[in-house]
């Protein structure tokens, strides 16, 4: 059974079907946001336990910073500012009066607040106040919260106005130092990606034109969507002293003189649920990987004569204890039994679209039998469809059943990414004939007719423009250069570095 819209009908269309058939968020009353639901948030709460174990030991710590943030304290920094003006939202006044049977404001601020955009400038605040000598240093702080950004052009999970995310902040008393948190911030996003979302990623450096406002440095993850476009999962940011001066981020080093911090900030958002459905998601619906599904076992009674009730629920029963002493990905099976008042073949085919990785049907006949009903997900141990197994047997695998799910999922989206790569075009002509055509589902995980472009690029100002005019975008400089020279696949000039070109969400 099918979801209403084919990926390679209407791609767009395609993923918010995913995302309404698998009930993950819809839109909500207010304008530009979404209401993310439990199988949505179940997952972004596997993404945030995740990554949070990984932060807390590298010693950072966990802490909240105010959400409303005061305008001069961007104005200290332009170029920060300027970078985020056109989507700040502004609060201007502090209370609302009836006039006229009308609300309306009534009290304007002395200074109008910034709802958070990011929170560099506010954070900075309080290190200037935690930071008087280098044996303050490190400072090694994250939170999970919540962002608005004005977004003129909403879609689910990928750009909303509001949007729950992570970020690191971090100073330091050498530049080497903060440099050395900035490449670790991105090594555990390329983990994050690649070992829990099962999404392979490109690992690079943004263009300079392209790079966080404020920053000295810009460090990203790309992954490749099954359109062929580009997905920023994660980025990385060396701040230099930049928000240090700004803010007054200063301490008294070990030679007893005054100098500025070095600060960090490194970050990623809900966004990485749009990139995991669009890595993984089918025809049927979403495509859990096992690492992060809110159930990784979900098991649906058949109940077909009431009488059969309690030898059902005492066998599926039995079956949960010895599932949870299994431990794939070093954790007890995440269960659901679905008692829900439903017919056994709605649940199957709800759980399906949410990309359940395995589903068990459990009927009077299974436990007269000692079997199950297993469907996997995708067909990696068994057949395609749904089989009949052994009891024992399954519990005895089950774990190796999800671990080898996940890997799969990993190595399909890594074979995708690896075949749609093009290094063979080395010229100017080549380049624009090549994205002369549109962007196409990538059947099969074929090559498609345009996804990445592996290429040479001249590092000219000029070539914004021309990148403008053909709508696409230099997605990173990949951290694996390759040295050689060749011609710029946008001017034709002559050129050394390698960059990564593709059309992008």
């Amino acid at each position: 059974m099918t979801i209403k819209k084919l990926r390679k009908d209407n791609y767009p269309e395609w993923y918010q079907c995913v995302i309404a058939e698998a009930d993950m968020a819809e839109n909500s009353s207010s304008p530009g946001c979404m209401v993310i639901k439990p199988w949505g948030y179940g997952i972004w709460e596997r993404i945030r336990d995740t990554f949070d174990a990984q932060i807390k030991a590298a010693d950072h710590e966990n802490c909240y910073f105010p959400m409303f943030i005061p305008l001069s304290f961007f104005q200290k920094e332009a170029e920060h500012v300027d970078g985020f003006a056109k989507e700040m939202a502004v609060v201007t006044h502090s209370r609302l009066a009836m006039e006229n049977g009308k609300l309306s404001p009534s009290s304007e601020l002395d200074e109008p607040l910034i709802v958070r955009p990011t929170s560099e400038a506010i954070i900075a605040d309080s290190f200037s106040k935690w930071v008087k000598s280098y044996r303050d240093l490190p400072v090694l702080v994250n939170q999970w919260a919540n962002v608005v950004r004005w977004e003129m052009r909403p879609r689910l999970f990928l750009r909303t106005r509001e949007f729950l995310w992570q970020e690191g902040h971090t100073a330091h008393s050498t530049a080497e130092e903060a440099l050395k948190e900035t490449e670790w911030a991105l090594e555990a996003y390329r983990r994050l990606c690649e070992e829990t979302l099962a999404m392979p990623v490109i690992v690079g450096r943004k263009p300079e034109y392209d790079k966080f406002p404020g920053a000295v440095d810009t460090y990203c993850v790309e992954a490749m969507m099954q359109d062929g476009k580009a997905l920023q999962a994660g980025t990385s940011h060396f701040l230099g002293q930049n928000f240090a001066k700004a803010a007054n981020i200063a301490f008294v080093n070990k030679n007893n003189q005054q100098e500025y911090a070095y600060t960090t900030s490194w970050g990623v958002s809900t966004r990485l649920i749009g990139g995991l459905i669009m890595t993984h998601a089918d025809d049927e619906g979403m495509v859990t990987p096992p690492a992060v599904a809110p159930y990784q076992v979900v098991i649906v009674p058949v109940i077909k004569n009431p009488d059969d009730t309690e030898a059902v629920m005492a066998y599926i029963k039995a079956l949960q204890a010895d599932l949870a002493k299994q431990m794939p990905f070093g954790e007890k099976i995440r269960i659901k039994c679905d008692k829900r008042d439903k017919s056994s073949v709605d649940k199957f085919w709800e759980w399906t679209r949410k990309g359940a990785p395995i589903i068990l049907e459990v009927g009077k006949r299974d436990v007269d039998g000692n079997n199950l009903m297993l469907k996997q997900r995708i067909y990696i141990n068994t057949p395609e469809g749904k089989q009949i197994v052994n009891r024992d047997e399954f519990v005895a695998n089950a774990g190796k059943y999800l671990e080898d799910i996940q890997a799969a999922m990993f190595a399909k989206a890594k074979e995708r990414l690896n075949a749609n790569i093009r290094t063979d075009i080395t010229t100017k002509e080549a380049f624009a004939d090549y994205f002369a055509n549109a962007n196409e589902w990538i059947e099969d995980d074929k090559q498609g007719k345009v996804a990445f472009v592996r290429g040479k690029w001249c590092g000219d100002a000029a070539t914004e423009e021309i990148l403008k005019q053909m709508k696409i975008t230099i997605r990173c400089l990949p951290s694996d250069q390759s040295g050689t020279t060749g011609e710029c696949l946008l001017t034709g000039k002559p050129a050394t570095t390698d960059v990564i070109y593709a059309r992008c969400y």
